[in-house]
């Protein structure tokens, strides 16, 4: 795992400077503190941060071929680079490491911008092609490792974060309001723009090509739902399920250091520790996390039941609200983004105690996305089939419930209510969000630059998924947009970056592109089983997972910020988004954030409203009121 970097000038008379990688590498130092290297020839650079994990004497990068005409910097894991190498042995290629970095060298020559689709694994690398004057950019299937780039009238620049590439004074830092709304609906920024304008993410599954100033981007895999009538049968899916997952769990044990196991005390990371018992001549250590305070989740005693079943060397910790509050800053400026991910502060905590014993982490990560596991998969299939038995009698339906919620409380099932009205497509962004959220019931009166917004802009990325995918049924629908948005855009930017910031190596089995597709092709009520979530995973494991783990509800990781942010963090909260440098940003009006604080106070239903405020506000300061720098 690393941190990777470059610049490309089109005017091929003028040369990279050192010190300007220098300085892009310096400010990624957490993403591979244990070596660096940097490749100089005239218009291009490349630079690269290395976090040892395979090959620890002879893995230093950038690598290049054999006569030094293609060299590549690389972020990432190939777990199939093994099977590869022979095959590019015997093809006559000759390898100077026992890296997997030097194996796609010798892929991109055997195969060109096609030498992807033989890559199983997590990855983002950019090679330069000495012959062909030619710069290409790649990202794994699912967007596991990330890659930023920006496109200037002299240069191009690329990094595995956005602050690598704001450290040339050329990249402006401007706002994109659309990108504002684009975050407040999702609470997250789906899509290929970020907040400032230019800096781009290759989006998962693409591949970038750049010569003589014509940079192109392509599309080389994308997830397909099976709308078959041949049925698999279910034993069979679960055997089949069990070998890929014995097979996947086996490669991403593969490393020259310790790993060590993230546990959440669920079905997901749980099972994956069950099948690498064996797979390493290592001790095994696990970690999980609680937090301070009464009547909070606390998932410790799960993971503790796991990992004395399987034997791990388990540590946990309490994280408190004060390190909740004390991480917030350093929290945006490693996200880079504006996200709602309250558990991403948690997942920093944790391996900040895991980097004290191992460099590489496993996590459940995903598996939701795979095999259907959030609740709202659920409860929103069954809306639809509501909507569709009631057929043309379901507006009144909406009307009735909506005049009785007035009256009557009606708990949980009120936010249902609008979306009777509503066809999945119209009103299911992705897991976190739809169209009702406090922040767009309040537009109006809240958000002063709305009259300037393109709504359908913002909600393009969703809207795309729908387009674009297979005609399948609703549960598909929803388990690809996520797998689209929700996965790469947050679930994993929060995984990669919090990890990385230290310098942890996270690896997530189930995205196995092999796992997704396998998974893709079963049909939905193996996922989903009349109010059953993930039914075909905790079936398959259920001899080999503690039935308290197999039966318990999903909690994730609990982080009780809401609680903080109304009590403990209360003033923090207030000062920060009542603020007059935050007020005069322009964005929103301060009656209206005094009025959602006011609400969340009252009834802590807004408690993601006024986070996603926070961390906007607190990325502002990071990353548009001065230069990112190092915190020292």
């Amino acid at each position: 795992m690393c941190g990777i970097c470059g610049k490309l000038y089109f005017d091929n008379q003028r040369p990279v400077a050192r010190h300007d990688l220098s300085r892009m590498m310096e400010v990624i130092h957490h993403r591979g503190p244990d070596d660096e290297g940097i490749y100089l020839s005239g218009s291009i650079g490349l630079g690269h941060k290395r976090l040892s994990i395979i090959d620890l004497s002879t893995g230093k990068q950038p690598i290049s071929n054999e006569n030094g005409t293609v060299w590549i910097v690389f972020n990432g894991e190939i777990y199939n680079y093994q099977e590869l190498r022979v095959e590019l042995v015997q093809k006559g290629h000759a390898f100077a490491s026992q890296t997997d970095t030097e194996v796609i060298v010798h892929l991109y020559e055997e195969h060109g911008a096609d030498c992807v689709s033989k890559l199983r694994g997590m990855f983002a690398f950019a090679i330069w092609d000495e012959n062909n004057e030619t710069l290409f950019l790649a990202r794994d299937r699912v967007g596991i490792k990330p890659l930023y780039y920006w496109i200037g009238t002299d240069r191009f620049l690329f990094g595995s974060e956005i602050k690598a590439i704001m450290q040339d004074p050329s990249v402006p830092r401007e706002i994109d309001d659309h990108i504002i709304d684009r975050f407040l609906s999702y609470y997250y920024t789906p899509g290929s723009e970020t907040l400032l304008k230019g800096v781009m993410k290759l989006p998962p599954g693409f591949y970038l090509i750049c010569k003589d100033r014509h940079c192109r981007v392509d599309q080389y895999w994308d997830l397909h739902f099976s709308n078959s009538s041949k049925i698999i049968g279910f034993r069979q899916a679960k055997d089949g399920l069990l070998d890929l997952l014995k097979e996947t769990v086996r490669l991403h044990m593969i490393s020259d250091v310790p790993v060590g196991f993230l546990l959440s005390g669920g079905v997901d990371s749980t099972s994956l520790l069950s099948l690498a018992l064996g797979e390493t001549d290592k001790p095994l250590s696990s970690f999980t996390i609680g937090f301070e305070g009464e009547n909070f989740a606390d998932e410790r005693p799960f993971a503790k039941l796991a990992a004395e079943r399987y034997g791990t060397q388990h540590f946990d910790m309490t994280m408190t609200s004060n390190d909740f509050a004390e991480f917030l800053p350093k929290y945006v400026w490693f996200m880079e983004e504006p996200v709602c991910e309250p558990p991403a502060i948690a997942i920093y905590y944790i391996s900040k105690l895991a980097s004290e014993h191992v460099k590489v982490l496993i996590s459940g990560e995903g598996g939701d996305e795979a095999f259907a596991g959030y609740q709202n998969y659920r409860n929103l299939v069954w809306l639809e089939r509501l909507k569709k038995m009631m057929g043309p009698l379901t507006n009144g339906l909406g009307q009735v419930m909506q005049k009785m919620g007035k009256s009557v409380p009606l708990g949980r099932l009120s936010k249902y209510v609008p979306l009777l009205s509503l066809p999945l497509a119209k009103y299911y962004y992705s897991r976190t969000s739809n169209p009702f959220t406090l922040i767009n019931r309040e537009f109006e009166d809240f958000y002063i630059t709305s009259n300037k917004i393109n709504k359908e802009f913002s909600i393009e990325p969703s809207m795309a998924c729908f387009r674009n995918g297979d005609s399948v049924d609703n549960l598909s629908k929803m388990l690809y947009v996520d797998t689209k948005t929700w996965l790469p855009d947050d679930l994993l930017v929060k995984a990669d970056k919090m990890t990385m910031a230290n310098s942890v190596e996270l690896r997530v089995p189930l995205l196995d592109h092999k796992v997704l597709e396998f998974a893709a092709g079963l049909p939905s009520s193996f996922k989903l089983n009349g109010f059953t979530t993930k039914y075909i995973l905790k079936e398959t494991f259920k001899t080999l997972v503690p039935k308290e783990i197999i039966n318990r509800p999903k909690t994730g990781l609990p982080v009780p910020y809401g609680s903080w942010m109304r009590k403990d963090l209360r003033k923090m909260v207030e000062e920060t988004l009542l603020d007059q440098k935050t007020i005069g940003r322009g964005y929103f009006d301060r009656n209206g954030i005094e009025k959602i604080l006011s609400a969340n106070l009252k009834e802590g239903n807004y408690d993601k409203e006024v986070f996603s405020l926070l961390v906007l506000e607190l990325w502002h300061q990071e990353f548009i009121d001065k230069r990112p720098q190092l915190f020292k």
